[in-house]
């Protein structure tokens, strides 16, 4: 089992295949107004918001989430999210993949 440390990562990515783990993790931290472009992964993407006011898109859906709110989005699925603010966020992102893979649609 391995135990990462803040310092072993490298910045917010844990790569699963660097650690014989099955799935890869970002933790984003973004201000108000940040986020990821679309784009979309051939597998599941899970998300667990720690903190901060989030919309979500995923395909046409588009919804809040907040503090404790966890969102999946199935694979091949055009998905990003946006920090609504006031303050910064933070988002666990888990991929269910030992590599992070995506295509960017924008």
């Amino acid at each position: 089992m391995p135990l990462i440390h803040p310092q072993d990562r490298d910045g917010s990515t844990v790569r699963g295949e660097d650690h014989g783990a099955s799935i890869s993790l970002i933790i984003d931290e973004s201000g108000p107004g940040q986020g990821p472009r679309l784009h979309r992964h051939a597998y599941d993407e899970t998300w667990v918001v720690q903190e901060g006011n989030i919309t979500f898109q995923a395909g046409d859906n588009s919804f809040q989430a907040g503090p404790g709110d966890i969102a999946i989005v199935p694979p091949g699925v055009p998905h990003k999210f946006t920090n609504e603010g006031p303050g910064r966020a933070r988002i666990v992102c888990i991929h269910a993949s030992p590599t992070i893979v995506g295509e960017w649609l924008e």
